[in-house]
């Protein structure tokens, strides 16, 4: 039987576009607060689930020390099984520094194309994927997008189709 360590999913939240809000007087994006708990809530989700807010960047400006403190942050949880929600741009290469850590976790990375806040995101649904993928899959790096989920190394951002893609 699973300790309540064991059944719970650890998130770690690191921005993106997922958390990007949009000043309608500038056109700007900008951070404010993460949107997690509210989709949680409104995914009614049932699951035992552990927050914490790493960062609130873009992943474009993702430096190596940030990628230092998300792998140190997935190797000292408790939770054998992490969601990171993170931006598009570089989620692959994040990926592969935990993929070299070799956390024998199961790790699941997923982000948004289009804020959440627009409405017509599609981070909810990324976010429930993940949630599903990171229950089932054995120990190891992934990447869930658009209701797929690929091994860390087999994947790449298909930025004229706004989609991510098998390699």
């Amino acid at each position: 039987m699973e300790s309540a360590a064991e059944s719970r999913i650890r998130i770690f939240i690191t921005g993106g576009t997922f958390d990007k809000e949009y000043d309608e007087l500038t056109g700007a994006l900008f951070f404010q607060d993460t949107h997690l708990p509210e989709m949680l809530r409104l995914g009614r989700c049932l699951l035992p689930v552990e927050l914490r807010t790493l960062m609130m960047i873009d992943s474009l400006e993702m430096s190596d020390g940030d990628r230092r403190l998300i792998t140190e942050q997935c190797r000292n949880a408790r939770e054998s099984r992490v969601l990171i929600t993170h931006g598009t741009d570089t989620m692959v290469e994040t990926a592969a520094w935990l993929a070299k850590a070799d956390l024998g976790k199961t790790i699941v990375l997923t982000g948004a194309m289009v804020p959440y806040k627009f409405g017509s995101s599609d981070g909810l649904f990324n976010l429930g994927s993940a949630l599903a993928f990171v229950q089932v899959l054995p120990a190891g790096v992934y990447v869930a997008m658009n209701g797929r989920c690929f091994p860390w190394d087999r994947v790449r951002k298909d930025r004229e189709r706004g989609v991510f893609v098998a390699t």
